[in-house]
């Protein structure tokens, strides 16, 4: 017994022994947790995954989906694990999901989800416009969401009346493109679909004069899209001015005064004609300009002018025009009013 107390004691003074069994020991120990870390992250584990390409906007059904075993380490947080989570839900508007992918969870929701993703568009103040195209007039199908585009109008036979083309309404954004069955052109990679409409925002008075204006097919009216910037074949045509069109629509129309809830705007500005030799208008504008709100006005379709640290601002017109005058919320919102001036024969319009 006295000899193994002084075999130990003799031991544990020996101070490389005891150093070479603690790394022998730390070893062991980095061996054993790398080896379960390894072990954990190359295990197996059954996920889901799409048996075929699955187009936006499709319901996903039991067939479209397959259980496969996939390595945990090469899953990220957002990969659905299970399939009660996908079956019966839908591919959302702006994902195709390929065959063989997994599931993600910005890829898959609900159907009370599902978004038009044109309408989700459309800015404050604008409303919805479908404007029918084909094949001939998207130039082959080449106009796509988010491109600029100008309405161009046509006017006369060439016979009774002589030709008249001029661009009526510019720089328009298109939202969607959709098929006469109402599915976006673009969205399905797997199938050709044929131009049908053409969906874009416009202010309530460009709304309205582009509807006039469709209306007018037995006067020899037409209207097409050209992109923005692009131009037009006008030979054996007289090309006008914006102007002499818009003045073309509303003599062949009826304006009818449009109630809305504008007056019940408090932000909006109001605008009042005061008269005299010169055609004097009052922009009366709510406290706060140049400090809580930014406001501006434009006067016949010129440079937008700021008006600060005031609630009142004179324009002064020597003949007939537009005025457009706003007020801007810290947050972008805009309230916005435009007049045709004399204000005896316009129609005010929340825009």
């Amino acid at each position: 017994m006295n000899n193994l107390i002084a075999s130990a004691k003799k031991f544990t003074r020996n101070k490389n022994m005891i150093t070479i069994i603690g790394v022998v020991i730390i070893l062991i120990l980095l061996y054993v947790g790398y080896s379960t870390q390894i072990n954990r992250a190359v295990e197996p584990i059954q996920i889901p995954v799409a048996t075929q390409t699955i187009q936006p906007r499709t319901e996903i059904t039991d067939d479209m989906v397959q259980i496969i075993d996939m390595p945990n380490v090469s899953l990220s947080d957002n990969v659905i694990r299970t399939r009660s989570q996908i079956v019966g839900k839908y591919s959302n508007v702006n994902s195709v999901i390929p065959e063989g992918s997994m599931f993600y969870t910005d890829t898959v929701i609900d159907a009370d989800e599902l978004p038009d993703a044109a309408f989700a568009k459309v800015k404050s103040g604008e409303v919805v416009y479908n404007f029918p195209v084909d094949m001939e007039s998207t130039y082959g199908n080449s106009i796509f969401p988010g491109n600029k585009i100008d309405i161009y109008m046509k006017v006369g036979d060439g016979q009774d009346e002589k030709i008249m083309i001029g661009k009526l309404i510019e720089n328009i954004e298109v939202l969607a493109v959709k098929d006469s069955s109402g599915r976006a052109v673009f969205e399905d990679t797997s199938e050709s679909r044929s131009p049908s409409m053409m969906i874009f925002g416009l202010k309530t008075d460009l709304y309205l004069l582009l509807k006039k204006a469709s209306y007018m097919s037995s006067l020899g009216v037409e209207l097409y899209p050209v992109p923005h910037g692009g131009t037009v074949d006008t030979e054996g045509a007289t090309q006008v001015s914006t102007q002499q069109l818009v003045d073309y629509i509303d003599a062949h129309s009826v304006n009818i005064p449009i109630v809305d809830d504008a007056t019940n705007d408090p932000l909006l500005p109001k605008v009042t004609e005061t008269g005299g030799d010169k055609n004097t208008v009052t922009i009366t504008y709510p406290e706060g300009c140049g400090s809580t709100y930014t406001c501006t006005y434009v006067k016949d379709g010129g440079k937008s002018q700021a008006v600060t640290n005031k609630t009142v601002q004179n324009v002064v017109y020597t003949g007939d025009g537009t005025l457009v005058a706003t007020v801007q919320e810290a947050d972008g919102t805009a309230h916005s009013i435009t007049v045709n001036i004399p204000l005896s024969n316009s129609t005010n319009v929340e825009s």
